[in-house]
């Protein structure tokens, strides 16, 4: 079995522990047990929904995802008792699947990953720390967090995610194909 063969198999689904909507720039994060996800805004009733205009290109940012089995080392890492997922404003926590191999590391390939039964995805690249999430969990955070900040989206299809769906591989893609 060759390396690009390898890369498109995954052991089990993953599934989503937690929505997480940031009202605005400035406000708390909250947790929801649902939110629609909408192609060109990301979920709706999140600060950046409120920022992109359907009817765009897609972004690369539409959607944030944290890995959940990364709370407690990087809790660790912060010198934090507990890492409530809140403070990290990613849009869904995620656990059951290593999210930076939900990403293909072959450019001529996407994955297409499906949330539930309505929503598609294709990850996008890392969500890289800044300095607002530092400020929030205090001094050498930033470091902890490098690698570690979770990995953005592009939704393809829209609908409804609930906390408890699962997420599986739905699709490989050929870009070069859709291209020629």
């Amino acid at each position: 079995m060759n390396l690009r063969e390898l890369s498109q198999q995954f052991s089990a689904d993953g599934r989503v522990e937690a929505v997480i909507l940031r009202p605005s720039r400035a406000a708390p994060a909250i947790m929801v047990e649902q939110a629609v996800a909408e192609p060109g805004r990301g979920l709706l009733g999140d600060r950046r929904s409120a920022n992109l205009r359907s009817g765009k290109p897609a972004t690369k940012r539409e959607l944030s995802l944290f890995q959940a089995e990364h709370l407690p080392i990087l809790a660790a890492w912060c010198g934090l008792e507990h890492l409530h997922p809140t403070r990290l404003r990613r849009n869904l926590l995620v656990s059951g699947l290593n999210l930076l191999a939900m990403r293909s590391p072959f450019p001529d390939t996407e994955l297409e990953w499906s949330i539930g039964d309505e929503v598609r995805i294709h990850v996008t690249g890392p969500c890289d720390p800044c300095s607002k999430l530092a400020a929030e969990l205090g001094f050498g955070s930033y470091n902890a967090l490098r690698g570690h900040g979770g990995m953005t989206a592009r939704i393809s299809a829209g609908g409804l995610i609930r906390v408890g769906d699962p997420i599986r591989l739905h699709a490989i893609l050929d870009k070069a194909a859709a291209v020629g």
